[in-house]
């Protein structure tokens, strides 16, 4: 699984050239101010190392690779997430703002899904090998359905800063007034703190 993880990281990186997005530069490469070095360093990720060894997760876990983490993908429309999720876990619906998602499933079964502008569903049922595309912005999910296996994605973006808002996060753990909620979703404010209750700290 190892040898086919780091086979995907290099098709993926051939396709999400296709996929850019951000503006372009006018210089090769952007160094952050702070940085006095540039060589060979400034331009490797060494933070997916610690997948190799890694436990099972006990949750639905990302490791991004993204302008944040890695400062060398600034202006190089590309980024990435591994996705790891226990036997019936679920990568609730939520957007990227800034780029398209391109999945492939190295392990497992997913099923995924997203909802256009017009709210129709699209839903596919994913095996080992298979890619999917979350297109820019739209609502999606992604749901580990098997209670006994895990299963393990690698995401790539056309955005080096694709942002991710979680729906309901963005909906309940903000200070959106109950009453506007509740008027929103057709029910009463107790529910509405129910599920606020349920959604506290998890953002």
């Amino acid at each position: 699984m190892k040898t086919m993880f780091f086979i995907v990281v290099l098709i993926l990186s051939a396709l999400s050239e296709s996929m850019a997005g951000d503006p372009d530069i006018l210089s090769d490469f952007i160094v952050p101010q702070d940085n006095t070095t540039v060589d060979g360093n400034f331009f490797t990720y060494t933070g997916m190392r610690v997948l190799l060894d890694a436990p099972e997760a006990k949750t639905f876990s990302v490791l991004k690779a993204s302008m944040a983490e890695f400062p060398a993908l600034n202006g190089q429309s590309v980024s990435y997430a591994v996705l790891d999720f226990p036997p019936g876990s679920v990568n609730p619906p939520h957007t990227h703002p800034r780029a398209s998602e391109l999945l492939f499933l190295v392990d497992g079964a997913l099923e995924v899904g997203f909802v256009d502008t017009t709210n129709k569903l699209f839903t596919q049922t994913l095996k080992t090998g298979d890619m999917f595309v979350f297109p820019k912005g739209l609502i999606h999910f992604q749901y580990n359905g098997d209670k006994k296996n895990e299963a393990l994605a690698v995401s790539a973006f056309g955005s080096a800063n694709a942002g991710t808002v979680s729906i309901p996060n963005s909906v309940f753990n903000t200070t959106i007034d109950d009453g506007v909620l509740a008027l929103s979703f057709k029910t009463d404010v107790y529910t509405i703190q129910k599920i606020k209750a349920g959604l506290a700290g998890k953002s």
